[in-house]
């Protein structure tokens, strides 16, 4: 059977490609340029130049090493058009709206597992493969489970998911750990054995982020208000900030104030009012519900579930409802930093239910400020 793989310039989808190899799979790998830069014409070969790449240009050079060393065909697909129209657009708005997107999930959504699957048709697959560190149980009704490495799991970017595109996705390496696919890579003398893991958003990489940012969403400072209502400083712009966030406020070492760190703890849109406080757990940074909208089920809706509101966040206990077409998502234990724009994902067990994004947060009945 033949299975294309996302290969994308990273260990992981390297040793995913060699496990398929050994299980006796046709296996071809395909590059996805999701994003476009004025650098990638006349530089690529050019190791000379690497450092003035954009970093996907790097990562395609990285995939065609680890092609070449297992003897696999690669492809390079342009899906540009579809990530500008179906992830970056929605990013900019997100930030406009004053919250917190996760493009990552819209990526995996419309991208890798949509308008990959649907390219990887056209090479003559049965199925598609990535080296995303989760699992599916196949069937008639696909379910999407937990990677073994609890510590690398991304089931959280995979809620948006549905059965069929589960139904035509392998993952290989989700039943290992991060030092079991290294010392494969590195046993196998592959390029990218030692290779960094990605951080930041998918289409800026390393890049600055606010510098980046300023280029489509020009910044509009404001002030920067205690949770008492005095005015301690300017902030650069409501869309550089997230809820809980503590780096990056320049309001340290005020005399009249304790050492005590001080966290973003609200927005005001309107008024452009940047709130903050003392104190990791200030009191307004914790919530006990939250309505969740675009809600996507891959398995069945339990009575008794879990939750998790950010990546690599403990499972909180919740409870949910329906309230027309959104969640009613409730946890009186309370949980810091819930925060509009990013993605709520339920779970029974090891397996992943699906998810939302959050639209408000509440707090003992009360809208908060985010």
């Amino acid at each position: 059977m033949k299975v294309i793989i996302g290969l994308s310039g990273g260990v992981d989808s390297s040793v995913a490609a060699k496990v398929l190899l050994d299980q006796g799979y046709e296996v071809e790998g395909l590059f996805m340029r999701n994003w476009d830069s004025t650098t990638n014409n006349d530089i690529l070969g050019n190791p000379d130049l690497l450092d003035d790449i954009c970093p996907q240009e790097v990562d395609y050079l990285d995939a065609l090493k680890v092609a070449e060393k297992l003897n696999i065909k690669l492809h390079r697909v342009d899906f540009v058009k579809e990530y500008w129209d179906n992830v970056f657009e929605y990013f900019l708005e997100e930030y406009r709206k004053g919250r917190t997107p996760n493009p990552d999930i819209l990526c995996n959504k419309y991208i890798k597992f949509d308008a990959f699957i649907k390219e990887a048709k056209k090479l003559g697959a049965d199925y598609i493969a990535m080296g995303h560190y989760a699992r599916v149980e196949h069937g008639d009704k696909p379910k999407l489970l937990r990677g073994v490495d609890s510590n690398k799991d991304q089931t959280y970017f995979l809620c948006q998911l549905n059965r069929d595109q589960l139904s035509k996705t392998l993952f290989p390496i989700g039943e290992m750990t991060k030092e079991e696919v290294r010392q494969i890579a590195s046993d196998l003398e592959l390029a990218t054995a030692d290779k960094k893991d990605s951080t930041g958003i998918c289409f800026i990489g390393e890049r600055h982020f606010n510098q980046f940012l300023d280029n489509y969403l020009p910044a509009k400072p404001g002030k920067m208000i205690t949770d008492t209502g005095l005015e301690i400083g300017i902030h650069n712009g409501l869309m550089y900030y997230t809820i809980g966030q503590r780096k990056g406020l320049g309001i340290g070492g005020l005399r009249e104030y304790d050492n005590e760190p001080w966290f973003v703890i609200g927005k005001d849109l309107e008024k452009n009012y940047l709130y903050v406080g003392q104190g990791f757990h200030h009191e307004t940074l914790y919530s006990d519900e939250c309505t969740v909208d675009e809600v996507n089920w891959i398995g069945e809706l339990k009575s008794e579930v879990t939750a998790k509101f950010r990546y690599r966040q403990p499972d909180q206990d919740v409870s949910v409802s329906w309230e027309g077409n959104q969640l009613r998502v409730k946890f009186p234990q309370g949980v810091r930093a819930v925060t509009p724009g990013q993605a709520c994902v339920f779970y029974k067990g090891e397996e992943c239910l699906g998810g939302g994004f959050i639209k408000e947060v509440f707090y003992k009945g009360e809208k908060r400020k985010y």
